[in-house]
Formats: structure tokens, sequence, C-alpha cells
């Protein structure tokens, strides 16, 4: 926080002050993300402090654009707006898979999430073992004979021939152990029956879907397929981040906010009074409160109401659409955050806590319905096993009710901060003009 400026200081200088201590936390995170080099824990915290000072940036060019220079504020707005978000496009890549792993690894009841297991006729010394079978989520009756583990199943999602229980392959196809298929096929049976003091043991049967045990069963597959989607996901955006921070366009943007660290465009006008800087303040806060208004707080007010759920299960946009105003908020709330911290920089005071609490719980709110979104993305896969597509719909709705607790939570926390001095003064104003 900057220090207090004196009673007599004009937006002028309290706005200036504020953006070229934000201009110095930029160039002081890349100066930090240059010497990083293969240290992947100082670069991401390299990255973080980039991303945090260019969204402070545009917060202040965007509530007090008036007092700037417009045609500057807009364009060097604009070209934070796309650094932002090509650098947090990795973090959040890889924040969506540790959570939807996690949430997987804590449905299934396992830490970490098991191996998949064989379902049908994978019997041996140590009990039923191998890949999981592509009949996985159906009932041991409902398998079609003579090859149970493979009928009717696409060629990717076959388990590999040949294995063992025993873990070791045979070269010439037979061994002590017993194979993962169901035995050898009836020509080729053998001319003895099998001896009477060494009884076959039962083949375990498969879950159905929705049966204990059904999501460990396709916990792992649907890990695995998770973790490759959005690996890829993250080596594009790694690579893209990459190619943006050696390009000119970069360079234009660290110049300009290198420029900023020494001189601020204000406006053509004369210079006005601190509290000019009050008034533009409140026109970001009324634009919050009346977004905080069209949200149906009354409803998120009672937790486990299914809302966030029921909704998410409608097609993709309909989904999209009843998270957005919510976006929306959290957008507005940290424009008004923002604002504030210009405010408290000319008399030493800082936002409510109150407030950044309410913001932490719309961050959770946006994690939420983007892991479910991957989820359900994940389970419109082609071709894969039902208990697979189970797995990613139960991670699925696990998240869609996080969403949920995160509206129950920011609805407690708005209305803290609504009760407290110098919060939001009303959550029913009207919109502004």
């Amino acid at each position: 926080m900057l220090p207090p400026h004196g009673p007599g200081a004009g937006a002028d200088q309290i706005l200036a002050g504020y953006l070229r201590k934000q201009a110095g936390d930029f160039l002081r995170g890349l100066r930090l993300h240059g010497r990083s080099g293969a240290d992947t824990h100082r670069t991401a915290e390299a990255t973080r402090a980039l991303r945090e000072a260019a969204h402070r940036i545009r917060g202040a060019l965007h509530t007090f654009r008036p007092l700037l220079d417009p045609a500057w504020a807009d364009q060097l707005r604009t070209e934070l707006a796309w650094l932002s978000g090509v650098l947090a496009e990795e973090h959040a890549c890889t924040a969506r898979l540790n959570r939807l792993l996690d949430a997987l690894a804590r449905l299934s009841g396992t830490q970490p999430v098991p191996a998949a297991r064989t379902g049908a006729g994978a019997t041996g010394p140590t009990g039923p073992t191998g890949p999981t079978g592509p009949t996985e989520g159906r009932p041991q009756s409902e398998v079609p004979e003579p090859h149970r583990p493979e009928a009717g199943v696409p060629e990717a999602d076959r388990p590999e021939r040949g294995r063992w229980a025993g873990g070791t392959p045979a070269e010439d196809g037979r061994a002590e152990g017993t194979r993962v298929e169901n035995g050898p096929a009836p020509e080729e049976a053998p001319a003895t029956p099998r001896p009477a003091a060494t009884p076959r043991p039962a083949a375990t049967p498969v879950p159905a879907a929705g049966a204990p045990g059904a999501l460990t069963v396709g916990g792992a597959r649907a890990g695995a397929l998770l973790e490759r989607r959005l690996t890829l996901g993250r080596t594009r955006a790694h690579s893209a981040a990459l190619q943006a921070l050696g390009s000119s366009r970069f360079h234009a943007v660290a110049d300009a906010v290198a420029l900023l660290a020494s001189d601020v465009p204000l406006a053509a006008t004369p210079a006005a009074t601190g509290a000019a800087l009050a008034a533009h303040a409140e026109v970001a806060e009324r634009r919050l409160l009346a977004a905080v208004t069209a949200l149906p707080l009354a409803r998120a007010a009672h937790p486990y109401n299914a809302e966030a759920l029921v909704l998410g299960l409608a097609a993709a946009p309909a989904g999209e659409a009843q998270d957005a105003p919510w976006h929306q908020v959290r957008e507005l709330l940290r424009l008004h955050v923002y604002a504030q911290e210009v405010l408290g920089a000319g008399c030493g005071t800082g936002p409510d806590r109150r407030l950044t609490a309410a913001g932490r719980t719309l961050d959770r709110h946006r994690d939420a319905a983007a892991a479910a979104a991957a989820a359900a993305a994940a389970a419109r896969t082609p071709r894969i096993a039902p208990a697979t597509a189970y797995a990613l719909g139960v991670l699925h709705a696990d998240q869609r009710h996080e969403v949920e607790a995160a509206r129950f939570a920011f609805q407690q926390a708005w209305q803290e901060a609504c009760r407290a001095p110098g919060g939001p003064r009303d959550r029913y104003a009207p919109a502004a003009p």
C-alpha cells in the first residue's frame, strides 16, 4: 500500500502514485521471470506477480478512465487483457487438473486413484488383475459369451492380449499362471479335465453403474482421460505463453508499463480534487450492486437447493448462461476492490476484508464451474467405457455441487459485508446510469 498523501492531494496525484507502484510491481515480476530459468516454482511466482499487477493496472484504467488520456488508457487496457489471458491459461489448466483428480480420488474413496481392475474372467493365484475390461459397468450376467471381456467393444478399448495374472507375458502363449482372457477357445480346450483338487476361483462380477465400487472401477480410466486432455491443454498454453513473451507485442506492452512507472498520461483537463476519485469509485460500486441484485441470492441462501446441479445438466449454452451473471459479479467485485485500493492509497487504508472474502468465494465458483465443464467435455469423448462415463458424470455432479456451495458462501459473505460500516450501502441499489 502506498504511503498516505496529504489532505490536499489531488486525484491525479493519488491515481498516478498508485499506477506507478503497480507498474513497478509488474517490472519486478518481469525481471524475476527472466531470472527464473528452469525453476518452475519461481516461474509460477513471477507469472502470478505479472498477472496481479496487470489486473490492478487494468482495473484502475477502467474505473478512473475520465481522469486519464482515454486513447492511451484503452490501448493499454486491451493489451494487458491479452497478456493476462495468455499467462493465466497454463495455470488454469494445472489447477483444473489437480482439482479434478483430487475430487475423483475423494469420490472413489481412494488416495491416489487405484489402477483399474478386470471385472470378468481375470483369475489367478492373486485374484483378478490386469487392465479394466471393456465390459466395466455391466452386470456379469449381461456380458456376452464366449469372449465376455471383449465382445462388441472397439479395438482401442480392449485389454492387451497375452498378459498373465502373474504379470509376465508368455512367449509361446502358455505359462503356469492363469491368463486374463477367459481361457482358451473351445477348440483349444485341454483333453483332460481340471483336477478336482485345484478348483478354478469364481470370477468377480463387475459392479453395475451406481453400485458400490463402480466409481473405483471407472475412476482410473476417467483420471487418465482427464490427465491426457488437460495436460495437452497445459502444454499448448505453455507454448503460447512462451511465444507471447517473446513477441514484439509483449515488448511493446512492457515498454508502455515502463513508461507508466515514470510518467502517467493524465487527461488534458485541470487537476481534479480527491473527491473525483470517490465519485468514479461510486459508479463502479453502483454497477456492482445492480449486478448482485440480479442474482438469485434468496435461492442461494438455502444450502443444497440443487439449482446449480439441475441447470448444469441442461444443454451447454444453458449451463453457461446460468453461470454468466455470477462471473460478471466476480469481475465487477474485483473492479470495486481495486477502486477501494486507489481510494485507500490517499488515506493509508485498504479494501474491507469482507469484500476480499466474498471475492474468494466467487473465485471458487469460477474454478468449480470450469472443472465441471471439463468433466462434461471429457464425458463426451467417443468410444469410452460405461464405467468411465459414469465416473465422469459423478465428478461433474460433484463440481456442480461445489458451484452451489460457493454461491451459498458468497451470499453469506455479501450479507456480512453489507452490514459492515463502510460496506456496500444497499443490496438493492438501482443500476448506475
